[in-house]
């Protein structure tokens, strides 16, 4: 506690201040800009004096032209170097997170691609690898069992064996 608070009339008074110097300074500003700006435009652009003849007119359009290409080039050029900058910082952001260890996750879509397709991607155009998973296979031939065909035999007359209390009786004495 051993600092004394500022009054609230005081810090009013203070930031009053603080914001008329801060708005004197921006005028000035604003008027430094305006100079800069006409001073400027005067030296880049001259009054055009409109030609008289044919001759005159075509003769500024050339200059007009000359001008033109002359800040197309700047133009290009800046456009160029900004480009650079950008990929510059791009790269340097990638050795941070390579530095830090941090990585974004991308987005990764979904892709349908065969197996001959991905194996093609990955080993190149050169190793043409056929996968016909089919010919891997075992043959298996199903054989159908005909013993327990000929004791099945017809459906009804097998249920109307077993119902009732003889079916039970022979089921038992068969299993015995």
């Amino acid at each position: 506690m051993s600092e004394k608070k500022m009054s609230s009339s005081r810090k009013h008074h203070l930031k009053s201040l603080m914001l008329s110097i801060a708005k004197g300074l921006l005028e000035e500003e604003e008027r430094e800009r305006e100079v800069q700006r006409s001073r400027y435009m005067s030296e880049s652009c001259p009054p055009v004096s409109m030609p008289r003849t044919m001759q005159e007119l075509q003769e500024l359009c050339r200059e007009i032209h000359h001008k033109i290409d002359v800040i197309d080039e700047e133009r290009y050029d800046l456009e160029m170097k900004v480009n650079k900058s950008n990929k510059e910082i791009d790269d340097l952001k990638i050795k941070v997170q390579d530095l830090m260890g941090k990585f974004k996750k991308p987005v990764l879509r979904k892709v349908r691609m065969s197996a001959d397709a991905m194996l093609k991607a990955l080993l190149g155009s050169k190793h043409t690898v056929n996968l016909d998973l089919r010919a891997n296979l075992k043959q298996v031939k199903k054989e159908v069992k005909e013993e327990e065909l000929r004791d099945v035999g017809d459906w009804r007359k097998n249920i109307e064996d077993k119902s009732g209390m003889d079916g039970r009786k022979k089921m038992f004495e068969a299993e015995a």
